[in-house]
């Protein structure tokens, strides 16, 4: 389960870690005049919103999408600031599956958004929002979408086969169905192709040290955790693995880039 404790603990690394050239790209295609209509799907505590709204001009009204109604009542009350040139913010919540949308639910968008998405959804899913985005016709933004590789420095032996158990977990099959985890940014890519969209990607690391030394140590013990869960026999040697991992973590003496991608959809 997504917290509100996780999402804030990581908002500032992934500020950090989005392709802020993107930005640029989607500045040119957005209309010049009027006020912007911002669909962010997934958005849970309005994170993008306020890491994108200031970068971009104009008066924008943003709508932020998610199931949960505890994140989406703090998304209502921590808005964005100013537009970059000053215009005013504003934002609305809706509580919704993201899965099951509908293209009038995104009618006249001007930019649709998601940020650490893609990964969390199956084939059906994923098929599904591209359809509906793409209906839009607009620019779609989706940001931090993870790839499947993780680097710890210093390196440990068991490094390697924790982080195949973790891409395993993240391709688990659910009631849903299987998960697509780190081959979604690529079945993105084409399937967005496939309905004549070009798709802008860029890498979007998260690179931690002991500046980020809290989220470090959360993130890991999510990891670990999940390839435990995958991995059964992983667990008669991962206790001091853990230990030594999150020892160095609290420290500030363990670095981790966690590699994600973000991609921006351009009809």
């Amino acid at each position: 389960m997504i917290t509100h404790g996780w999402l804030a603990l990581r908002e500032s690394a992934d500020a950090a870690a989005r392709a802020t050239d993107l930005v640029d790209h989607i500045r040119h295609h957005l209309p010049a005049t009027g006020r912007w209509l911002i669909h962010d799907l997934g958005g849970g505590t309005g994170a993008m919103g306020r890491w994108l709204a200031p970068l971009l001009p104009g008066a924008q009204h943003w709508v932020v999408h998610d199931r949960d109604a505890d994140l989406l009542e703090v998304a209502a009350a921590n808005l964005p600031g100013p537009a970059a040139e000053g215009s005013a913010i504003t934002v609305e919540v809706r509580q919704s599956d993201i899965t099951r949308l509908q293209p009038d639910e995104l009618a006249d968008a001007t930019l649709i958004t998601a940020s650490a998405l893609l990964d969390l959804l199956t084939g059906d899913e994923l098929d599904a929002l591209v359809g509906v985005c793409a209906s839009a016709g607009c620019p779609v933004l989706l940001t931090l979408s993870v790839v499947g590789r993780v680097v710890l420095a210093p390196a440990d032996p068991l490094d390697a086969r924790v982080a195949a158990a973790f891409d395993a977990h993240q391709r688990r099959t659910t009631e849903a169905g299987r998960l697509l985890g780190p081959d979604a940014v690529a079945v993105a890519v084409e399937t967005f192709g496939d309905l004549g969209a070009d798709v802008l990607v860029r890498p979007s690391p998260w690179r931690l040290g002991v500046v980020q030394a809290p989220l470090a140590a959360a993130w890991l013990a999510g990891w670990i955790g999940a390839a435990c869960e995958q991995e059964v026999d992983l667990a008669a040697e991962i206790d001091a693995y853990a230990e030594r991992r999150q020892t160095a973590a609290a420290a500030g003496q363990l670095a981790v880039t966690v590699d994600h991608a973000d991609l921006l959809v351009l009809r």
